[in-house]
């Protein structure tokens, strides 16, 4: 199998996301190198970057599925 590394950067605008953002990271946590969020309260957003190691279907499924929530906005990097 191959895998990818790969940092999937969200932006959360709408706090009643977060429960099913938390949710869809869980059922990826086998993926997933790690996590950091910080909350920036000058904008009432937050900032999660989410490091993973995984197929490339799993992280572009992981990654659309996080962009269809109401108010979460993503970006996938992926290195070489």
């Amino acid at each position: 199998m191959n895998t990818r590394v790969a940092l999937i950067g969200i932006v959360v605008e709408n706090t009643d996301s977060v429960m099913p953002l938390n949710t869809l990271l869980h059922e990826y946590s086998a993926y997933i190198i790690g996590r950091m969020g910080i909350p920036y309260h000058k904008r009432e957003i937050s900032i999660i970057s989410v490091a993973l190691d995984a197929p490339q279907d799993i992280i572009s499924a992981l990654s659309g599925k996080l962009g269809q929530l109401d108010g979460i906005s993503t970006k996938t990097i992926y290195s070489k």
